[in-house]
């Protein structure tokens, strides 16, 4: 028991130094938002998908590269526009006339870091060419499966759907997503050093790899093993759960969304160099894990309600296992 303990505590130390380390590059391109780089890191080390939407011109895009570009890996970025195919994403077999044979040309898919940029602009059909990628990390082609290369990751941009021009993702894809985080305005301080740091060159131009993908996946694949007590699994559980028997949602969290909560909360206290799970890890994301799994029925939107506003009721009616690593410690 000591020795996992042991071997625990050195995988959240050296998930906390990979994070800081992460982050502070990130930061050179990206001024004034730590706290949307940290759950973007946290989806990284979950080994989940990352959805950034905002309104245009937030920095969604460069948010993107810069991680990309930090964790290393192969990185391929494509346009999503509605003239894009399937086969565009995916990849195509062309017939060789020298060879006889149809030979496969891989998509921008087989990268580890695919950055696919305003998703909402293409069409549900080809949003659906990423649905085998991103959740069973393989895609199939002519009968045959071809298994990804790990890591496997999509960071996706989207504008919202109030805008001309955009296809709302539907629910099946947006449940592949294990985060949609907002990024929000710069403050007035922030976007002044932006504008200073941009008027002779792009920082993102010059920014370096500071990790490797061996690095991110032999982290991801130790995550799993950090202690979560029974009373705190049970606490997610019924957290959505409670989401799916609601008055005010036509459609609740799916045991997917459980899954990725607790994975969460598991990269969440890596990263902060503990190697057990607290609930304030599990509060902190239930809003970028669960809230665009979520349907609100039509009655509420028209009086204001969202997702979040429902999240934050029903977290206030749980009660919180205060006692959760009691079990650990003794």
């Amino acid at each position: 028991m000591s020795s996992n303990l042991q071997v625990n505590a050195q995988i959240a130390s050296k998930a906390r130094d990979w994070g800081e380390k992460v982050a502070r590059n990130v930061e050179k391109v990206i001024v004034g938002k730590r706290e949307v780089i940290e759950l973007a890191l946290v989806s990284l080390l979950a080994d989940g998908h990352i959805l950034l939407q905002d309104v245009p011109g937030v920095g969604k895009t460069m948010m993107a590269r810069a991680l990309a570009i930090s964790i290393g890996g192969n990185f391929r970025r494509l346009q999503f526009t509605p003239d894009l195919l399937p086969n565009d994403v995916i990849g195509v077999s062309i017939y060789n006339q020298r060879s006889n044979e149809f030979e496969f040309h891989p998509g921008p898919v087989f990268s580890n870091v695919l950055l696919a940029d305003e998703i909402n602009r293409a069409t549900p059909r080809t949003q659906s060419a990423l649905l085998e990628a991103m959740g069973e990390r393989q895609v199939t082609i002519e009968g045959q499966a071809k298994v990804l290369t790990r890591p496997f990751l999509v960071m996706a941009t989207e504008n919202p759907v109030e805008y001309e021009g955009t296809f709302p993702l539907p629910e099946a894809q947006l449940d592949r997503f294990l985060m949609r985080i907002e990024v929000g305005y710069p403050s007035p301080m922030a976007e002044r050093q932006m504008v200073r740091s941009q008027q002779t060159r792009h920082p993102i131009n010059e920014l370096t790899a500071v990790s490797t993908s061996e690095e991110l996946v032999e982290l991801q694949q130790a995550i799993g093993n950090l202690y979560i007590d029974d009373a705190l699994l049970d606490y997610a559980i019924k957290l959505v759960n409670a989401t799916r028997n609601h008055t005010e949602l036509a459609l609740g969290g799916s045991p997917r969304c459980t899954l990725a909560l607790v994975r969460c909360a598991q990269a969440k206290a890596a990263l902060l160099g503990r190697d057990y799970v607290l609930p304030d890890d599990i509060k902190a994301l239930v809003n970028p894990v669960i809230a665009h799994r979520l349907i609100v029925r039509s009655e509420s939107m028209m009086r204001g309600r969202k997702a979040e506003n429902i999240l934050a009721d029903l977290l206030k009616t749980l009660d919180v296992p205060n006692d959760a690593v009691i079990a650990k410690k003794s």
